[in-house]
């Protein structure tokens, strides 16, 4: 009976494949499996995974014919994973050795339905501890009151899927799949899904996942028109919260975080190509007007000056309404 099922996808990853591939060595166990699969890389990466299969105990690989994205590449693993457990690791991050027997351990001894992790970000030489934001490590929690305050950071502003271990019955339950497709920010209607629909979770202070920031390949670096799939993504939190018997508490959470986004990526707009640029302006401005206004108006005047500035002025494209002419606002200085 296989206890744990590792889901790594991989893509075009053939300089950092080999120390993933390596910590998954140092973690296997008899009864652990690691399930590679291969979005259709066109690097080195397949000869690398082809050893891996023969080498690394535990592993199975799975090929795509077509590239179908993260999301995509999780769900093919789910869909082959036989564990009681499930984990992930992306294709270009690693592991402490012995880090998934401990991870283990700390979610049959809690007996919860998930339990989250902290992790260490690398960047070049650089370490940086990131931790759950929760207060309290090592309880049985609600997910659901993990959610709250709207202004404050809280668990699921913590999404990376990487980052814990779930019970094989959140698969079952239809609750581990991604959004097929998705190609950014994959993990945000996924971990609100998580904390609104299961009903156990702790937080511990385990170290040995380690996250490689900066790869170049990566997403996160990329300033193409993959990068506007958040807005897919968080109109998928926005249309399940509303329909959550606690909409009224939860949605001003949801469309803070969702405004927190549109304005990271609206100050970031130098690192998109100027077509992607008018289409991310287009496109907050269109998720601005389908989102509650007052909610969106209160999640503004909570905001510090310089994210909600650059919101309401999103929104005035909303509303048709032009920015405050530079003379008309002079005069209207000098009058007062």
């Amino acid at each position: 009976m296989v206890k744990l099922s590792v889901i790594v996808p991989f893509y075009n990853v053939q300089s950092y494949a080999p120390d993933a591939l390596r910590s998954l060595r140092a973690n296997a166990r008899e009864d652990f499996e690691f399930l590679l699969v291969d979005d259709c890389s066109t690097d080195g990466t397949p000869e690398i995974l082809e050893r891996a299969e023969r080498e690394v105990p535990g592993s199975v690989l799975i090929r795509h014919e077509n590239n179908g994205g993260l999301a995509t590449a999780r769900n093919t693993g789910l869909d082959a994973a036989r564990g009681e457990y499930i984990t992930f690791l992306d294709g270009d991050d690693w592991l402490a050795p012995g880090y998934y027997e401990r991870l283990l351990a700390a979610i049959e001894e809690l007996g919860v339905d998930f339990v989250r992790t902290d992790h260490v970000q690398c960047t070049g030489r650089d370490r940086k501890v990131f931790r759950v934001p929760v207060g309290r490590r090592g309880e049985v929690l609600r997910p659901r009151d993990a959610i709250l305050p709207a202004d404050r950071t809280t668990s699921v502003d913590y999404p990376m899927a990487w980052a814990g271990i779930y019970r094989r019955e959140l698969l079952d339950r239809g609750l581990l799949h991604f959004t097929d497709g998705l190609r950014t920010a994959e993990d945000r209607p996924w971990i609100w899904r998580l904390h609104r629909e299961t009903e156990s979770f702790a937080a511990v202070g385990l170290l040995g996942i380690f996250y490689r920031r900066g790869v170049a390949s990566s997403l996160t670096q990329i300033g193409d028109v993959r990068q506007l799939d958040f807005i897919r993504a968080f109109d998928e939190v926005l249309e399940e919260t509303a329909k959550d018997p606690d909409s009224d508490r939860l949605l001003p959470k949801a469309v803070r975080t969702y405004c927190a986004l549109i304005s990271h990526h609206l100050g970031s707009m130098e690192r998109f190509e100027p077509a992607v640029a008018r289409k991310l302006r287009s496109m907050s401005a269109a998720a601005m007007r389908r989102m509650p206004q007052d909610i969106l108006k209160d999640a503004l005047g909570s905001m510090d000056a310089e994210r909600a500035s650059r919101l309401r002025r999103v929104r005035r494209r909303t509303l048709g309404v032009p920015a405050p002419a530079p003379a008309a606002v002079a005069s209207a200085g000098a009058a007062a």
